[in-house]
């Protein structure tokens, strides 16, 4: 079976931070896990996620900035990523966790289009999420920033999962706005 990152050194792929281990990381993936959480969420994962979350199940990663087309309350060409959430509802920060996708949505009031699986710096006045909305929850979604601060605005970030990964740069290629 073909490795969708085969070609991406994973080990260098991952902040080493004990906090994000402890708020982000969940426990190893198991396909009765990722039934489950697919279930509760009504999509299925992309196969670029499950395979990122099998390296390591939640965390922050070393390139963390993504470039857009469109400003966004955080710069005027780029987003930043503070953790990528597990496939789980052990940890606070994964998909079924306290701050995970269910409470995303009922709690904070960001639109219903799918699975919101990172957070960024302002600390969930802005998050990404696997758009199903033009794709339906088998699809593969598109990676949309959603904006709280801009009456939860909609921008593209990026086709799929896995170019979403892709094209994660470190902060360093960024001027500070």
């Amino acid at each position: 079976m073909r490795r969708i990152f085969g070609d991406v050194d994973l080990t260098a792929f991952w902040n080493e931070s004990e906090y994000y281990a402890r708020e982000y990381t969940d426990d190893p993936l198991t396909p009765e896990k990722i039934s489950l959480v697919e279930a509760a969420l009504g999509y299925k994962l992309p196969a670029a996620y499950i395979e990122l979350m099998s390296n390591r199940n939640g965390g922050a990663p070393v390139k963390n900035c993504h470039r857009t087309a469109h400003r966004t309350s955080w710069a005027s060409d780029h987003v930043a990523v503070t953790g990528f959430l597990s496939i789980g509802a052990a940890k606070r920060y994964s998909l079924c966790g306290s701050f995970g996708n269910p409470s995303i949505i009922e709690e904070l009031g960001y639109p219903p289009i799918g699975i919101y699986f990172a957070d960024c710096p302002s600390a969930g006045h802005d998050m990404l999420c696997l758009d199903y909305s033009s794709c339906g929850p088998e699809g593969e979604p598109r990676v949309v920033h959603v904006d709280q601060e801009w009456d939860y605005a909609v921008t593209h970030v990026a086709a799929s999962f896995e170019a979403f990964v892709r094209g994660l740069e470190t902060a360093d290629g960024f001027p500070l706005d």
